[in-house]
């Protein structure tokens, strides 16, 4: 039985993290969606929707890409959202928009109390005057030709939502796993839609738009997913891009238990996710995000099943499972060496945090201690 439980658990852990992506990979050449790729003549009025909580430091920045854009300016309208901020941030932003650049394209609504992400896009996507909705946050600049992709990409009528490409620079671990995810990403998209979307740059049409929920913790996955339920696709643009410094592993474990509590949530919100009937991209869901929240379990799973296993057996099975539970013991170590331990120790810290955080996320799910706020 305890040997059976390693194979199995082993098994699950190795399709999560690389038979998934091979297997899409193998799909996505196989079955490529074909986009339209029609360019842009008539560019669609677009509205930036910017939610704000003490970001004075990174907005002018932020306004400046946006300002900065290879996109008719008179088709560009900005709203910032100041959501109950403490700092600089609304004199900054009231700055901008008096400014001769800026002047008449940029608009700040402020809410006295901080109040969430949820609120701040419903009360931007109700004062918004585009076509398009431009969902992004002020910490990451964007390069000239984000607004251009993505507009490119909503010509299909096909497409939702299209997602950009959050690049992440520095040696820190969360740099690698964000490659790896956004290799993913693109394999989706090529196959038939993206499991979400990059929160920090994706655009939607305000046809589309229904208000969040108040307590709504994953804007960036409820709002593509709902879109995928009715048939549309979630396309990931490469060449929009949104540059971020990569997180240490403190930082992005409390990054990643917020996203992993919000992924619970989103599963009670819309149930129908976990339907094969109707979820067209229900293998990509429980591949990409159900397996992800299994794993820290499948983990534990395989520590005891090898140890049970170890004892149990004899001859060479038993001497299999005691190298299996010594590679385990020597991945860990790793991990609780991080990056004084090289390159490939501060990836182990990563996967163990990112995994940890998964288990941190459920208890915040359960308890209901996860905060709407960011």
């Amino acid at each position: 039985m305890a040997l059976a439980c390693v194979g199995l658990t082993i098994a699950l852990l190795a399709y999560t993290y690389f038979g998934y992506p091979i297997l899409l990979g193998v799909l996505a050449r196989l079955f490529p969606v074909r986009w339209s790729e029609a360019d842009i003549d008539v560019p669609s009025p677009i509205t930036v929707c910017l939610p704000v909580y003490n970001g004075g430091s990174y907005l002018p920045a932020k306004i400046a890409s946006l300002l900065a854009q290879d996109y008719p300016a008179r088709s560009i309208e900005i709203l910032i959202y100041c959501d109950g901020c403490t700092d600089d941030t609304e004199s900054i932003a009231r700055a901008v928009a008096a400014s001769e650049e800026a002047r008449g394209r940029v608009r700040v609504l402020v809410s006295p109390e901080r109040r969430g992400k949820p609120t701040a896009l419903n009360t931007m996507a109700a004062a918004a005057t585009g076509e398009l909705l431009l969902m992004n946050d002020v910490r990451q600049p964007l390069n000239p030709g984000a607004f251009r992709a993505l507009a490119r990409a909503m010509r299909d009528e096909r497409v939702g939502c299209a997602t950009g490409n959050l690049v992440l620079d520095g040696p820190a671990g969360s740099g690698v796993y964000w490659r790896y995810e956004n290799w993913m990403r693109a394999q989706e998209s090529a196959f038939r839609g993206v499991v979400g979307m990059t929160g920090p740059l994706a655009m939607m049409r305000r046809a589309d738009f229904v208000p969040l929920p108040a307590d709504l913790i994953l804007d960036d996955v409820w709002i593509p997913m709902r879109l995928a339920l009715q048939g549309k696709r979630v396309a990931f643009v490469a060449e929009a891009e949104a540059r971020d410094a990569a997180f240490e592993d403190d930082r992005e474990f409390k990054r990643k238990a917020r996203t992993l509590a919000g992924n619970y949530q989103l599963f009670g919100l819309l149930p129908a996710l976990l339907s094969p009937i109707s979820n067209p991209i229900w293998f990509e869901t429980i591949s990409h995000k159900v397996m992800r929240l299994c794993a820290p379990w499948l983990m534990l799973i395989l520590a005891a099943a090898s140890i049970a296993a170890a004892l149990s057996s004899t001859g060479t099975v038993a001497t299999a499972m005691w190298i299996l539970l010594v590679g385990q013991a020597a991945f860990y170590a790793a991990a609780l060496a991080g990056p004084r331990g090289g390159r490939l120790a501060g990836v182990a810290r990563t996967f163990v945090v990112l995994n940890a955080a998964a288990v941190v996320g459920l208890g915040r799910h359960l308890t209901g201690r996860q905060r709407v706020t960011w």
